[in-house]
């Protein structure tokens, strides 16, 4: 089977040769460990098979972007804007692996957002993409793997409001002006379809996934009901154009514990979710079981097993094998691994992988 036959049975929940291969990612100090014990980026281990994603996330920022500008520094931390307008604080000794102190977010005012969608948020595929960007999509029309398209940051109704305000003010004005609220989420979702309908002027696509990281250990940052009045319109009118160009699955990111919210993303036709982190009390076998086939799931395997042992692994992985072998999941660990797994371990988790993905 080619990797897009084997994807889309899966989703399907139809006969496959195997189910998905995939090698997780790695934080940059994680990568930085690994060297210390064998790795070789120039001479990576030799897997079977992986299967191939052509995914794209960052056709949806602000464009142009942000100019980066640096404020202040000292020692141990910079203090910068960001391409999304974003004034942070950032350690320099591992920028990317920890989270920076957020100062300032692009919009404070009603006049600063108008300004901004005008200036930023215009769906130009030739910016976004490139201006070769008719040829580009072109060329996956006839692919043999599959073809996601995430609209990362600013493709969501609370992600995409949390970019623009930051957490707290985004949590707050469902409260204090929940018209802008509306008016934002309105435009948000005017934007990812007009995008969305120029791609697939030029080709189709096998996902389309909306990003969110909008709950917490214990729950989402804002509750279901608020989140249902608000939300739901907007992903209902978003995926009910993507359905009517062809498109079968929708996706969305969440990390944290985001139970309460499935419902919502259900009864708006999202049918694909992911990471279900372990540690948030996310669990993939108790998902399915509440929400059956209608739910497609990926990753739900706890990244923290792979830091504890060969055994802990063996044991995440046959949690997961009933999933693997009636469908509709993609096995992999809920998040990119942090510095804590040992490269022997990684290699062991995907020599064992491989033989579970091969038990259907």
């Amino acid at each position: 089977m080619t990797d897009k036959e084997r994807f889309c049975n899966i989703m399907n929940y139809k006969s496959v040769d195997r189910s998905v291969y995939l090698s997780p990612g790695g934080w940059n100090e994680t990568i930085e460990r690994w060297k210390k014990e064998g790795f070789d980026p120039n001479n990576p281990p030799k897997f079977p098979k992986t299967d191939k994603w052509d995914w794209y996330g960052r056709w949806f920022y602000p464009n142009p972007p942000f100019e980066k500008k640096i404020i202040s520094e000292d020692e141990n931390t910079i203090v910068y804007i960001n391409e999304e307008g974003i004034t942070m604080r950032e350690k320099k000794d591992n920028p990317d692996s920890s989270m920076p102190q957020f100062i300032r977010f692009p919009i404070e005012t009603r006049q600063e957002y108008r300004k901004f969608m005008k200036e930023k948020m215009q769906p130009d595929l030739s910016s976004r993409i490139g201006p070769d960007y008719k040829e580009k999509l072109s060329s996956f029309k006839n692919r043999e793997h599959p073809f996601i398209i995430i609209a990362d940051r600013h493709g969501g109704f609370f992600g995409g409001l949390r970019a623009l305000v930051g957490v707290e003010k985004a949590c707050m004005l469902f409260y204090d002006d929940p018209l802008w609220v509306e008016e934002i989420m309105d435009d948000l979702a005017d934007f990812l379809i007009s995008m969305m309908d120029k791609i697939l002027t030029y080709t189709d696509i096998d996902v389309f996934g909306f990003w969110e990281d909008m709950a917490f250990k214990t729950g989402p940052l804002v509750g279901p009901q608020i989140f249902r009045k608000f939300a739901f319109p907007r992903y209902k009118k978003v995926v009910d154009f993507l359905y009517s160009k062809g498109v079968k699955f929708i996706s969305l990111d969440s990390d944290g514990n985001m139970s309460s919210l499935i419902p919502i993303w259900l009864d708006a036709g999202i049918n694909t979710l992911y990471p279900f982190e372990v540690q948030c009390g996310m669990d993939v076998n108790k998902v399915r079981k509440e929400y059956g086939k209608k739910l497609r799931i990926w990753n739900g395997i706890d990244k923290r097993a792979l830091a504890i042992s060969k055994q802990a692994i063996d044991l995440e992985l046959k949690r997961v094998e009933p999933l693997i072998k009636k469908g509709g999941y993609i096995a992999g660990p809920d998040h990119s691994l942090p510095p804590d797994v040992p490269y022997s371990n990684y290699l062991y988790y995907m020599e064992k992988l491989w033989e579970l993905v091969n038990k259907i």
